[in-house]
């Protein structure tokens, strides 16, 4: 397995038991979607593969359905991604992804988390080297295709040869580069391949050890970066726990 699969996996155990801020997350995106692409997930791409991680997810259809009904309100707010980037403590490099009508408020609230944990919250772009930027999506393996075969022929679409499987959920999940998202995500569909979802990802190229009384302050700065409703995600180089 490789360290994408490694880090994702981290990831996405840590995400477990953040059910609520999971769907407050995907309900911006959702937003997003709709407003730039229309409400009929037929027509809008973009919206498609949000409710296919939705339904990934095990967001209620309720929702789902309540998120597209609320970006075509006159008052939904539009939101910005902006992405903030710095150092935690012990030297670990911090990404934070987020979504906001209020960047202000936004990065003075990140801002405070990283000064409150002994950190150094950078400029734009000054930890990019740290990280590789992919677009990744989940979808249902098929047993009639080859998976070298299929990664053959998604190569000219910018994917990586290195794919993961999750036999658990049956899934498989790939990595390309992020300005061919569009062109990957059609040519999937096309494929015949059913709720695609796929969504972006930072992983970091050179993780650092820690100790666990490190790694537990770490968590901690994390947790209360993830507290806040305009946070998305968040990446850092600490490698994940065995």
């Amino acid at each position: 397995m490789g360290r994408a699969f490694e880090y994702r996996k981290a990831a996405k155990m840590k995400r477990w038991g953040h059910m609520a801020k999971t769907f407050t997350r995907l309900g911006k995106q959702i937003a997003i979607a709709v407003k730039s692409g229309g409400p009929d997930a037929e027509t809008n791409p973009t919206l498609r593969s949000v409710i296919a991680t939705c339904k990934r997810e095990n967001m209620p259809k309720d929702n789902i359905e309540r998120a597209i009904k609320n970006a075509m309100g006159k008052d939904q707010s539009d939101y910005k991604g902006m992405t903030y980037e710095g150092y935690g403590p012990h030297g670990i490099a911090v990404f934070v992804d987020t979504l906001t009508d209020n960047t202000t408020r936004t990065v003075a609230d990140v801002r405070s988390v990283f000064n409150k944990f002994g950190g150094n919250l950078g400029t734009t772009g000054s930890l990019a080297f740290l990280f590789d930027h992919k677009c990744v999506f989940t979808f249902k393996k098929k047993d009639s295709v080859d998976m070298e075969e299929l990664i053959l022929d998604l190569i000219d679409f910018n994917v990586e040869d290195e794919f993961d499987e999750d036999p658990e959920e049956g899934t498989v999940t790939i990595y390309g580069d992020p300005k061919s998202y569009a062109a990957i995500q059609k040519h999937l569909e096309e494929l015949g391949f059913e709720e695609v979802g796929g969504d972006f990802t930072y992983i970091p190229n050179d993780q650092k050890d820690v100790t666990p009384e490190q790694r537990e302050t770490l968590d901690k700065m994390v947790e209360r970066l993830e507290e806040f409703d305009d946070v998305q995600n968040v990446y850092t180089n600490m490698k994940p726990e065995e």
